[in-house]
C-alpha cells in the first residue's frame, strides 16, 4: 500500500491480449470509481445489479511487478501498476459477450488471491464494476462498446476518512497506527484523487445521483427490451441521462436506451488506495 500519486496514469496493458468481438449478449457495464470510503460497495449493492469487485485483480504482495514508493519504504499500493488491468478489462468483456466469468477472490489483508468464484449476470443487460481503479478502463470499454456510464462517486473528505477507517479497523486490514497515518493523508488528497478520475472521463456524483444514474439506465434498459414499451411508449431519461452530444468522444453513436458518457475533461492529478471500497 503506498501514499504516492503516479507520474503517469491509466489502463495497464498487462494479462490476456485477448480480441474484442462485439457483445452478443447486449449486457454493458457501468464504472463505478471514487475514493476508497465513498461508500462504491454499498452503492454498487443498492443498484440491485450484479458487480464485479475491482480490488479483487491487484496484484499478489510477492510480484516482481508491483511499484514501489518514491522513498523504497514498501509497494506503492496507489499505483495503476500495482493491478491487472488487463484481466479485469478481460472479465468485463466475458461478462458482457458471454454473461458469466471467472473472477478472482483477493484477500487485501493477506496482499494475495485466495481463489476464484464464477460471476453470472443471470440475464442482466446491465451490471457494475466497482473500485479505485475503474476510471482507468473508460476509454478501453468505451472503445469496445462495452461502456454504459462512468461514475465518480464524491462526498465530504472526513465522511470518506470516518467510512474507511471504520471499514479498515473492522477488517483488521492492517495495523492501526498505519491506517490512522494513511487515512489522514488520503483525506488531504481526496481533490485530487476525485480529478483524476473525471479527468479521465467520469462524472462526479453525490451518492443519490450515482443512484438515480444507474437506476434510471436499468429502467431504460428493461423498458426497452418490452415490446409494449418499445414500439409504442419512448423511454424519457431522467434529466441528468440526456447525453451532450449524439455521438461519444470515440465517434461510434451511442447504444439505445443508454446515455452517453460525459466528454472527457483534463486529468489534472492522481492518487489511489490499496485498501479500496
Amino acid at each position: 500500500m503506498g501514499t504516492g500519486i503516479p507520474a503517469q496514469a491509466g489502463p495497464s496493458t498487462d494479462g490476456p491480449n485477448h480480441p474484442a468481438p462485439a457483445p452478443t449478449t447486449g449486457a454493458r457495464v457501468v464504472l463505478l470509481s471514487g475514493p476508497s470510503g465513498s461508500g462504491k460497495s454499498s452503492l454498487a449493492e443498492r443498484c440491485g445489479l450484479p458487480v464485479l469487485r475491482l480490488d479483487d485483480f491487484y496484484k499478489d504482495g510477492d510480484d516482481p511487478t508491483l511499484p514501489s514508493l518514491p522513498d523504497g519504504s514498501g509497494t506503492d499500493w496507489d499505483a495503476p501498476e500495482s493491478w491487472h488491468a488487463g484481466d479485469a478489462l478481460a472479465a468485463i468483456r466475458a461478462l458482457a459477450t458471454r454473461g458469466t466469468s471467472e473472477v478472482p477472490v483477493y484477500d487485501i489483508a493477506r496482499n494475495g488471491r485466495v481463489g476464484t468464484r464464477t460471476l453470472r449476470l443471470d440475464g442482466a443487460d446491465l451490471f457494475i464494476a466497482e473500485g479505485i481503479f475503474a476510471a482507468d478502463l473508460i476509454d478501453s470499454c468505451r472503445a469496445e462498446g462495452l461502456l454504459a456510464d462512468a461514475v465518480c462517486l464524491r462526498v465530504r473528505p472526513a465522511v470518506t476518512a470516518w467510512r474507511r477507517l471504520r471499514r479498515d479497523v473492522r477488517e483488521a486490514r492492517k495495523p492501526l497506527p498505519f491506517l490512522l497515518r494513511r487515512g489522514w493523508t488520503l483525506m488531504r488528497a481526496e481533490g485530487a484523487i476525485v480529478a483524476r478520475h473525471t479527468g479521465l472521463g467520469a462524472r462526479p456524483c453525490g451518492p443519490e445521483e450515482a443512484h438515480r444514474r444507474v437506476v434510471g439506465l436499468r429502467t431504460a434498459g428493461a423498458a426497452a427490451a418490452d415490446p409494449r414499451t418499445a414500439t409504442t411508449t419512448p423511454v424519457a431519461p431522467h434529466r441528468d441521462l440526456v447525453p451532450a452530444s449524439s455521438t461519444s468522444t470515440s465517434g461510434a453513436p451511442p447504444a439505445p436506451g443508454l446515455p452517453q458518457v460525459p466528454p472527457r475533461a483534463q486529468a489534472t492529478s492522481s492518487s489511489k488506495e490499496h485498501a479500496s471500497l
